[in-house]
């Protein structure tokens, strides 16, 4: 048993239908256990959401909102919706970014700005709009999804990036492994574990099994960092 503070949720996060039943089904029944234990549930929007629902669902805690942030101690995470980056979007994360005084800077969204898989790879128009703001600002790690499988990127411009698109649907053999990549795994379904101690980001990712597929630590330094994984 791992107890939890909170979840981030990056997209399709009711897969398919958006009827009530479906809320249970996938979201409460599954989750009953964290949600009865007060863990709140921080959603991103994926292509498969319906986002006239969800952002509506309180226990995603989105406030009604497509993309927001919120802060957990020296960290302040920016979630945005990377279906449509508008430049209402951009301007509110340009101004957001830059009056962060957090620690440490986590985004995460959906579609991925680096990834090597075949379905969908990386979203080079998400990445010519978001990583110059990333740069700027000092932004440390990046999560997405959408992509049925985990990566490890390796870091770029200091900023380390995870793709983490096995949570729920999989899909086996879907990547290429080129120099970008750093780890991978597509043989079944795992989530990431994170702990931030001053510092520190240290992450674990495990499978269904037990498995620990990857881990390793993000170092802080201001505006660089160093990772090291084991």
């Amino acid at each position: 048993k791992v107890g939890f503070n909170f979840v981030i949720m990056l997209g399709d996060n009711i897969y398919g239908g958006h009827l009530p039943s479906d809320f249970t089904k996938k979201f409460e029944i599954p989750y009953k256990s964290l949600l009865d234990a007060g863990v709140k549930f921080y959603a991103a929007l994926g292509n498969h959401d319906d986002p006239s629902q969800e952002r509506l669902y309180k226990p995603f805690n989105m406030n009604g909102e497509r993309y927001y942030t919120f802060k957990k101690g020296d960290v302040e995470f920016f979630v945005l919706d990377s279906n449509y980056m508008d430049p209402t979007q951009l301007d509110w994360l340009d101004q957001n970014l830059q009056g962060s005084k957090a620690k440490w800077k986590i985004c995460y969204f959906h579609h991925p700005l680096f990834s090597d898989g075949k379905h969908h790879g990386a979203d080079m128009d998400l990445r010519a709009q978001l990583l110059p703001l990333f740069q700027r600002y000092g932004v440390n790690v990046v999560f997405s999804g959408h992509e049925h499988v985990y990566e490890r990127m390796k870091p770029e411009d200091n900023i380390y990036y995870f793709v983490l698109g096995n949570s729920g649907q999989l899909m086996r053999h879907d990547f290429r492994t080129t120099k970008d990549m750093e780890r991978s795994f597509d043989s079944d379904r795992s989530f990431m574990l994170v702990e931030i101690a001053g510092d520190k980001l240290y992450y674990q990712t495990v499978a269904r099994n037990g498995e620990t597929v990857d881990s390793g630590s993000v170092e802080h330094q201001s505006q660089s960092t160093s990772a090291a994984a084991h």
